[in-house]
């Protein structure tokens, strides 16, 4: 019973997390050439063009976070879905296994993470039968922090700095320039959207998902929407929220609208927010064999050609060599905008973390530390460990708990993407901490600064959410919460405010 199914599942799913397809790269490479030299979204693309690069070179992780694996099956009339399910969970599996995925699947009452992406609801694995003899796949890996600034607008609405959105098609461009104004750079952009209009409130959220299925450079066959789409794109860069939320010419790199009927009372615009390292692939399987017939959306016989062409990330000389641990003075001589490049033990710590140390007493010495919001890829060797993808994480998410955390401990700089709220910038600057925005998604770029793993403590919490002992070498950061009470996340929110009022007029 196809007996090359499996193998067929386990190298889309690899392909799928190491390999952007080129309609992605291809918007990536125009962001790169659009943004003025020095600026920091320049700087910001070309450590995420670095990335692209060192995922492909390597087989390695695009981003740590591989998300929720979302598959689109369509097969022939007759085909053993049971069968080709469990063979689809067995490849996450494997591929779990071999560091390609990390393991994201958590229990939902106890936090217990799976360890290997399979439990209830992981992954998710949509069927439909067509009349073809073949079996078409298709894979999104759509991370939690693109994941978390999806919306959902129901109509009539008041939308801030937009004024009321009706039952209209004007209506839904104001939801959709929402949406992206709202993300800033917590979803990880230049992101692209997949929007429904209609439908109820879970069908909506599903068509919206399935709009990123469809290639950026494609045309809507609905003219109505083709237009939208297009008037969407004309306008929507002029935010300059740009690349992590730094400002800068590129915010979103597409939109794809789709429409489902929906109920007289009701009218929902949905939101599906993707990032940059936006993981979609597909393949074609003989119905017989299982065996690749074709590939969707990347043709292997065209060689992948490099984001770039010098060697990435270079320094300008205005760097800040910071040491761990750091010091009270160090961390106040710090301004929004230095570019800082970190040496010496670093720890890792998401969300089971800062819950933990509300309550216990942290298992190490906190006392000038680094903190990462990073949930790492690892993989054991040689009876120790070994990090494989490292980015970070959207740190809002901590934002209940990090002011008092840097208060007690003495943490002296959180490392994170997306910035935080006005609870932490008050709290760094009374004790004496900043904030600093590493590149979301450039998971192989910095797992190249990490030189060794000297421990983990709280493994129980499974691998993402362990806190990890690291010793890093120069890496990179830019300032963006000083312990002056300045926030570049709230400067840019506000200017970006002005600019989406300007787009309030239909």
């Amino acid at each position: 019973m196809l007996p090359t199914f499996f193998d067929s599942v386990l190298e889309l799913i690899v392909k799928t997390s190491t390999e952007l397809p080129p309609d992605v790269r291809a918007a990536m490479k125009t962001a790169l050439v659009g943004e003025p030299d020095g600026t920091r979204s320049s700087q910001a693309l070309t450590i995420i063009a670095q990335n692209i690069d060192l995922a492909v070179e390597n087989e390695g992780a695009i981003c740590q976070d591989t998300g929720m694996p979302t598959f689109e099956v369509r097969a022939p009339v007759g085909a053993n879905q049971i069968w080709m399910r469990q063979q689809i969970r067995e490849a996450v599996g494997e591929a779990t296994r071999r560091g390609k995925l990390r393991p994201n699947s958590v229990d939902s009452v106890t936090g217990k993470n799976s360890g290997d992406n399979l439990g209830p609801g992981t992954p998710i694995v949509h069927f439909d039968q067509w009349e073809r003899d073949a079996i078409e796949i298709k894979l999104i890996l759509k991370g939690g922090g693109c994941e978390n600034t999806n919306a959902q607008y129901a109509l009539p609405a008041e939308l801030a700095h937009l004024g009321r959105a009706d039952r209209t098609l004007d209506g839904v461009r104001k939801c959709i320039l929402h949406a992206v104004w709202n993300a800033q750079g917590k979803g990880c952009s230049p992101g692209a959207v997949g929007v429904c209009i209609g439908g109820d409130r879970t069908s909506g959220y599903t068509h919206a998902k399935e709009q990123l299925f469809r290639t950026l450079d494609d045309v809507n066959p609905d003219p109505r929407l083709a237009e939208l789409e297009a008037s969407i794109m004309s306008t929507v860069n002029d935010l300059e929220i740009g690349t992590m939320g730094f400002g800068g010419k590129v915010t979103l790199i597409g939109c794809k609208i789709g429409a489902l009927n929906r109920l007289p009372a009701s009218f929902f615009v949905s939101v599906a927010y993707d990032c940059w390292a936006f993981r979609r692939l597909g393949v074609e399987l003989d119905a017989t064999t299982g065996a690749i017939e074709q590939w969707l959306y990347r043709d292997p016989a065209h060689p992948i050609i490099p984001m770039l062409d010098q060697s990435g990330f270079t320094r300008t000389g205005r760097e800040v060599a910071l040491k761990a641990p750091l010091t009270e003075e160090a961390v106040r001589s710090l301004e929004v905008g230095d570019v800082v490049l970190v040496s010496g033990p670093m720890f890792t710590g998401r969300d089971a973390v800062h819950s933990h140390l509300m309550k216990h007493e942290p298992p190490v010495d906190l006392r000038g530390s680094v903190l990462y919001h990073c949930g790492p890829v690892v993989v054991k060797e040689g009876g120790g460990w070994r990090v494989t993808a490292a980015g970070p994480t959207t740190s809002i998410r901590e934002e209940p708990y990090q002011g008092e955390i840097i208060k007690r401990y003495g943490v002296r700089a959180v490392i994170g993407k997306g910035g935080m709220g006005a609870k932490t910038l008050a709290a760094m600057k009374d004790y004496g901490a900043v904030y600093l925005n590493a590149i979301g998604g450039a998971a192989q770029f910095y797992a190249r600064s990490i030189t060794r793993v000297d421990g983990v403590s709280l493994l129980e919490f499974g691998t993402p959410e362990a806190m990890w002992h690291l010793t890093v070498d120069e890496f990179p950061a830019i300032v963006t919460m000083d312990a002056r009470g300045n926030s570049l996340h709230n400067d840019i929110e506000q200017e970006s405010g002005a600019h989406l009022a300007a787009m309030g007029g239909g």
